[in-house]
């Protein structure tokens, strides 16, 4: 009788036990941290993070005594959030837009509170619309206005998908506004022929720039600042020149930890501390190294020489802020759809 009884719970236990068997780790196991994370980026920030992430790494491991790997997805950041929606169990977003983080935290994936989580409302650092164009600067651009001219043919990625894109065409649209006393009609005059006097649109930054240097495509690169810059030391032999023009539109970089993603693997903590890091000394410095302007204030004093002066409008100030922008511009049956010519 004894035995039989025993036999029956050892028979039980094995059964509840089974899935943690056959996944190869114990139910204690099974709660533990990753020893990983995934962080979805935007396309041209590869060697940016793959610089940030060695420093994170060791320091993660002094910190906590685990081996920790970040892995990097890179994309147009309205094709990342699409993507994490549809699957990609990214743990953090690095974005370049706002707009593509409340796509997820409608979605239930990011909480509400995701800008009071870190300072600087969630942004450790920032650019701009810039342009790069080619040897002695031949079409001579220097403002938005010589974007729209017929002979300036214009590469930048699809606006459809890269956040990248739609800063450009948001500092493009401001630009106009300003300039034409806020009319609307002459504003979106501007933005079509600016949209039509693009030769390529890649579905990301990085794309955009291999068109515009290596196959030579197009007179002017439009693209984050630090890309512009970035680009420039990168193909030396090109002799490319960087055009900062007098005015465009500040363009934060907004992290968040994906929370839906982060409670289902248990990496709160380690998602956290990477986004953290980023705010340190040392990631503001890795960022400025790569032509970011940050906002630690030692850090920015320290690599400020390298920064043309440019008067930076703000979505809040001049387009209503990142709801309206949404809602008017980025929509369906908003502006950019009207207004966009495919080439």
């Amino acid at each position: 009788m004894r035995l039989s009884r025993r036999l029956v719970l050892t028979t039980a236990l094995t059964a509840a036990l089974a899935p943690f068997l056959l996944a190869g780790a114990s139910p204690a196991r099974a709660q533990e941290a990753p020893n990983s994370i995934l962080n979805a980026s935007y396309d041209i920030a590869r060697e940016l993070f793959e610089a940030i992430n060695k420093q994170f790494e060791p320091a993660e491991k002094a910190k906590t005594g685990k081996e920790i790997k970040v892995n990097q997805s890179h994309a147009g950041t309205s094709k990342q959030a699409r993507s994490i929606v549809e699957g990609l169990e990214a743990d953090v977003v690095t974005f370049n837009q706002i707009t593509d983080i409340t796509f997820l935290v409608d979605k239930g994936y990011v909480a509400k509170d995701w800008q009071t989580r870190l300072p600087n409302a969630a942004s450790p650092w920032y650019s701009f619309p810039a342009f790069l164009v080619r040897e002695g600067n031949p079409k001579n651009v220097k403002n938005w206005d010589d974007l729209v001219r017929d002979d300036v043919k214009l590469v930048f990625p699809n606006p459809k998908t890269s956040g990248n894109a739609r800063y450009t065409y948001l500092a493009a649209y401001a630009f106009a506004l300003e300039k034409f006393n806020g009319d609307v009609a002459k504003a979106d005059a501007f933005a079509k022929k600016l949209l039509s006097n693009v030769v390529v649109f890649d579905t990301g930054g990085r794309g955009s720039t291999t068109t515009f240097v290596e196959r030579e495509q197009g007179d002017v690169l439009i693209t984050f600042e630090a890309e512009v810059i970035n680009t420039r030391d990168a193909y030396k032999d090109k002799k490319l020149e960087v055009v900062v023009p007098p005015v465009s539109l500040l363009a934060e970089f907004p992290v968040a930890v994906v929370d839906k993603v982060v409670d289902k693997r248990g990496s709160r903590a380690i998602a956290t501390d990477y986004l953290t890091f980023l705010y340190s000394p040392a990631g503001q410095k890795v960022a400025a190294e790569f032509n970011n302007r940050v906002v630690d204030p030692k850090v920015a004093e320290e690599f400020k020489d390298k920064f043309a002066p440019v008067r930076l409008l703000k979505v809040e100030d001049v387009l209503g802020g990142w709801a309206n922008v949404q809602k008017v511009h980025f929509g369906s049956g908003g502006k950019l759809e009207e207004l966009f010519v495919a080439p």
